[in-house]
């Protein structure tokens, strides 16, 4: 396995959205537009994440909002080529802070039943899944599985 790439994680800001737009779209088969991202920045509620590299360059993002002391995870990448280095982990214990920080007692998100490194990702940092959306994803048309992390104090 190749050595692990040097990165940190700070928040995320305008000047990412090219490279965010591009792992999005890697990444996914109905990506987020830059409108989306552009209009969570401006929310409160909303935290955003960069992972970069040694050169600043984003090799993964992680995007988490708030309501009711709860946290819903709704968008983490990672760059195809810099998968398995441990970077989306750190971006969920990036995530966890900020929730603990912003008192939040629960995090959820939605994952495909399909996509085994997600969900792997996901159980390894604590999630369990506690239900299913069936029929949210298209383009394939698949059930979403509901997983939720309590949040330590």
């Amino acid at each position: 396995m190749p050595e692990p790439a040097a990165y940190r994680i700070r928040p995320m800001d305008r000047r990412d959205l090219p490279a965010v737009l591009a792992i999005e779209e890697q990444s996914f088969a109905t990506p987020w537009t830059s409108r989306t991202f552009v209009n969570l920045m401006r929310r409160p509620n909303a935290a955003l994440f960069a992972a970069v590299d040694v050169r600043n360059a984003v090799v993964g993002y992680a995007v988490i909002w708030f309501a009711g002391g709860e946290g819903e995870l709704g968008d983490l990448a990672v760059r195809h080529s810099d998968r398995g280095r441990g970077i989306g982990s750190a971006l969920v214990d990036t995530v966890l802070v900020e929730a603990r920080e912003r008192g939040a007692h629960e995090i959820f998100l939605e994952v495909r039943a399909s996509n085994t490194g997600a969900r792997t990702l996901y159980e390894r940092s604590g999630f369990q899944d506690v239900g299913n959306r069936p029929g949210y994803y298209n383009d394939p048309v698949e059930d979403a599985l509901i997983m939720r992390r309590e949040v330590s104090r």
